[in-house]
């Protein structure tokens, strides 16, 4: 029987793979994931690829906005067309869809959670980011909100934009995203947080989410609901 892999450009341990490999095993658990350790090397192995019997999904970020990335995704989409058994995914990074996740909000902050006011800025930074993409609005740094946030935008891409974003939404919590780390509230069960204190609470204290039901949200609430059947990768759970 044919399988199917997922390449991602991120190294083992990064939070990047830690997130694939968790939302595969949970949904669509016969997707083998597999790390080319960068950019770089993933278009390397996609423009090598001999095997015509299985099926290679690739997860290449679209930072849309950087020169360097557009020009090995011009070169990664070459390679992959030559090939019928390879298929790109179409996403900024995997930070972006952890930021367009319909219920973040809800889940990192408790109703009466002080950082809602204190991040107010940010969480309408991050309402206005989301909603000028899915509106296919490129021009994202002319928007007020944004330029607020971030002093230096023009100095910045849409991945590096995302990735600081969403640490600066999720920090000093259990969901907190950098690039090598991603919070076990995550990929855990509500409230398995090795690290939780007494007074750590969020939007899923009452709720208790099973990690497969979590997959499952973030699945519904973002753009993979839509990305995932142009690719053929079918939700198992």
């Amino acid at each position: 029987m044919a399988k199917t892999y997922l390449w991602i450009e991120d190294r083992k341990g990064k939070a990047s793979y830690t997130f694939w490999t968790s939302f595969m095993e949970q949904l669509c658990p016969y997707v083998i994931v597999e790390s080319k350790k960068n950019n770089s090397e993933l278009v390397k192995a996609v423009k090598a690829l001999q095997d015509a019997e299985n099926k290679y999904i690739i997860v290449f970020d679209n930072s849309f906005d950087n020169l360097q990335i557009v020009m090995e995704q011009k070169y990664l989409k070459k390679y992959a067309d030559e090939k019928k058994n390879v298929f790109l995914l179409d996403i900024i990074c995997f930070e972006y869809i952890l930021l367009e996740f319909k219920e973040l909000i809800e889940w990192i902050y408790a109703s009466e959670d002080e950082f809602l006011e204190k991040r107010a800025g940010m969480i309408e930074a991050r309402h206005k980011l989301v909603q000028a993409l899915q509106n296919d609005n490129l021009d994202y740094k002319e928007i007020q909100e944004i330029m607020k946030y971030d002093k230096n935008i023009e100095k910045h891409n849409i991945e590096q934009l995302t990735a600081r974003l969403l640490f600066d939404l999720t920090r000093n919590t259990g969901f907190e995203v950098s690039k090598g780390v991603l919070g076990e509230c995550w990929i855990r069960s509500c409230c398995e947080w090795e690290k939780r204190q007494e007074d750590d609470i969020c939007g899923l204290d009452n709720s208790k989410l099973s990690v497969l039901e979590k997959m499952k949200r973030i699945y519904a609430g973002s753009s993979l609901k839509t990305q995932f059947p142009k690719v053929g990768l079918e939700v198992v759970a």
